[in-house]
């Protein structure tokens, strides 16, 4: 269980908190604050995304069982960004 709360549901949390913000209406935060906060939130959770990715290869090249979390988070924390890409 803890597994599934450190690499599922807090890394969860940016994409969540990403697309929450990209269906905010224009007229509550104006535009170029909601695009600056959303770009914002996918910078960050990218950075965080390379980072997680960085220790699942290290943990692989280990032999680690649970390196394959660290694959799921990276993945989580890459859906801000790709979603970005998308809209953008």
């Amino acid at each position: 269980m803890r597994h599934v709360i450190y690499h599922i549901f807090a890394p969860a949390i940016m994409p969540a908190l990403f697309f929450r913000i990209a269906t905010i209406p224009v007229e509550v935060l104006g535009c170029r604050t909601k695009g600056l906060i959303a770009l914002s939130i996918a910078f960050i959770s990218g950075l965080a995304a390379l980072g997680t990715a960085f220790v699942s290869a290290k943990g692989r090249k280990r032999g680690d069982p649970s390196a394959i979390w660290w694959v799921g988070s990276s993945i989580i924390l890459a859906l801000p960004v790709i979603a970005l890409l998308i809209l953008a």
